[in-house]
């Protein structure tokens, strides 16, 4: 079954939801002319977000995380976004040596060892690529949603970050059903491993399917303690050196 018929609903409210984030992106991008960028994940939630930066003609730059380890049909939706939208989406990708000196030393399965291990291949394949995505920027906008996890569930439209930009999230308050509705509305590009019961994708190796009744992010890390399950983008003060390990998140 295709993700838009097992998830899109019209629900109560969301034409209203989306107005509301329309005027988050606005007033983002107004506040921070120039400095602004979308650090786009390639998922469901993102998409959204750049079709509507697309659609109301938004001054705010798209960029994306290229780990070394995504699935193709994540990588391909980065062409998709360009001749779709007519956006140049900049890609970041990890600094190769370190990725090499990564690997030679603790092998390509790393990430199924420990936590540790597994937080700095991804301080190595994200952390440190989005230093340098955001280097420069004042603001930043995401996807992050509250019925996420548990661990999300009091996101705030607007927060700032450890480095002092400020992080927008104008899809805070929408539901699963709410992305998959504006997907479906507007013929939004959306990653085929949706389809495959992915709700949330991320480096091949520590994404899987999830079961009817599992949380939306059980498939990421799923050999982990729940409270473990961020890769610490989205933690406050996370070290972004490719050579350090990354603290529990909070």
């Amino acid at each position: 079954m295709s993700a838009i018929a097992l998830y899109a609903r019209a629900t109560a409210g969301f034409d209203e939801r989306v107005a509301h984030a329309v005027a988050v992106l606005q007033s983002a991008a107004t506040e921070h002319a120039g400095r602004i960028v979308q650090a786009t994940s390639l998922g469901a939630e993102d998409m959204v977000i750049t079709d509507l930066i697309a659609r109301h003609a938004l001054p705010i730059a798209v960029a994306t995380l290229e780990t070394g380890q995504l699935h193709a049909e994540t990588v391909a939706l980065i062409p998709r976004i360009e001749q779709r939208y007519g956006l140049a989406v900049e890609v970041f990708k990890p600094a190769q040596e370190s990725v090499i000196h990564f690997v030679k030393t603790h092998g390509d399965k790393a990430m199924y060892e420990s936590i540790d291990l597994r937080k700095q291949c991804c301080a190595i394949r994200k952390l440190e690529p989005l230093a340098r995505m955001l280097a420069g920027a004042s603001a930043w906008v995401t996807g992050l949603r509250r019925e996420q996890s548990d661990t999300r569930a009091v996101v705030p439209f607007s927060e700032p970050d450890d480095k002092g930009r400020i992080k927008f999230n104008p899809l805070a308050d929408w539901s699963w059903a709410d992305v998959w509705h504006y997907i479906a509305t507007h013929d939004v590009p959306f990653n085929p491993l949706h389809d495959e019961f992915m709700p949330s994708i991320g480096c091949a190796p520590c994404t899987r399917a999830i079961a009817v009744g599992e949380p939306f992010r059980a498939g990421r890390w799923w050999w982990e303690d729940e409270k473990a399950k961020e890769c610490g983008l989205h933690v406050k003060d996370a070290p972004v050196s490719a050579n350090s390990e990354i603290g529990a998140p909070r």
